[in-house]
């Protein structure tokens, strides 16, 4: 084979490795195919209007990041809570958080240990975590 030869065929086999390339990049940042999704379930919206209504002097707020909540040194240690969702954070008037209100359904069996964890690191920052198996009666959060 003469080095013409050569030549040609590897810019063939660049241009072709290239090609494949740029194709798999097209698909992966194609147009995004995006649905509306309902913000609450109907449960979590029956829970946010008990505490709305047994809380009228708090603000409730509903699907808070845990990155609005905490804060950490370092990409690994953000990355073990970047994710992660309250159901609901109770504040004050003055926007401070007062707790955390989560409501567990039948997705929690057997993942307590995960919900200790999210329990730990809000306690960590100082927060208090509320959990409910059902949405209690308006006496009960008012207690």
């Amino acid at each position: 084979m003469s080095q013409l030869q050569f030549f040609v065929v590897a810019m063939a086999i660049i241009f072709i490795v290239t090609s494949l390339v740029n194709e798999k990049r097209k698909k992966s940042t194609g147009p995004l195919t995006l649905k509306r999704k309902q913000l609450l379930t109907n449960r979590e919206q029956q829970m946010f209007s008990v505490l709305s209504s047994a809380l009228p002097e708090c603000i409730v707020l509903a699907q808070v990041s845990f990155s609005a909540l905490v804060t950490a040194e370092g990409w690994r240690s953000r990355n073990r809570f970047n994710r992660k969702v309250a159901d609901f954070v109770l504040c004050s008037k003055q926007m401070n958080v007062i707790a955390v209100i989560e409501l567990d359904d039948r997705s929690h069996i057997g993942r307590e240990h995960h919900d200790r964890e999210r329990d730990a690191m809000l306690k960590q920052a100082g927060y208090i975590t509320i959990r409910y198996h059902s949405v209690p009666p308006t006496e009960i959060i008012r207690r």
